[in-house]
């Protein structure tokens, strides 16, 4: 497998190594072995998916202290443009993003540590998205940040007059407001 670190701290995408044949193909799309040091020791309790259609935006998302979460992301069929956004106050890439595509069939996965807002765009007719994370899902502690907030400039890889929002996602506040009271301080 090959792991790329992308030029904010903490991140990872994963390309495993792909055994194909005439009868298909086989990868470990897991091991908390090999994928310890790049998921930064995270021990993951608890898998989600979602299915959307092209043009969905889900985020800006995170959960608060103590719900943080660590994720491993990754598409099962179509495909996305995956992001994450630095939210912690004291590092030197605090309100930069990173982005990548993930697909079924280039089958990267992305790891975004705790202290990030993460969301996707479906760039395919559909997209069937899975992830892991390191600490259970707690719905008081939801956090969110605008997906089209003027400072951050997220590119969603999609015409946002067209996007797919849900009701919460669109009322989710700026950038701005969340620097008057950062969660994430290291």
């Amino acid at each position: 497998m090959d792991f790329f670190r992308p030029p904010i701290a903490g991140l990872a995408v994963i390309t495993p190594k792909v055994f194909a044949d005439n009868r298909g193909y086989f990868f470990e799309s897991y091991n908390a072995a090999a994928w310890q040091e790049a998921c930064e020791g995270a021990v993951f309790v608890q898998d989600n998916e979602s299915f959307s259609r092209r043009g969905t935006v889900r985020g800006l998302h995170f959960q608060k202290p103590p719900f943080t979460q660590a994720k491993l992301v990754r598409v099962l069929d179509g495909v996305v443009w995956d992001v994450a956004v630095d939210l912690r106050r004291k590092s030197p890439t605090f309100g930069q993003w990173f982005g990548v595509e993930l697909s079924a069939e280039n089958r990267k996965q992305f790891f975004i540590p705790r202290g990030f807002a993460h969301g996707f765009s479906v760039l395919s007719p559909t997209a069937r998205f899975a992830y892991k994370c390191d600490n259970l899902y707690h719905k008081e502690s939801e956090g969110g940040i605008l997906f089209n907030d003027p400072e951050l400039k997220v590119d969603w890889k999609i015409d946002l007059a067209e996007a797919v929002l849900s009701d919460k996602d669109l009322k989710n506040p700026t950038f701005a407001d969340y620097k008057q009271n950062p969660i994430f301080i290291s």
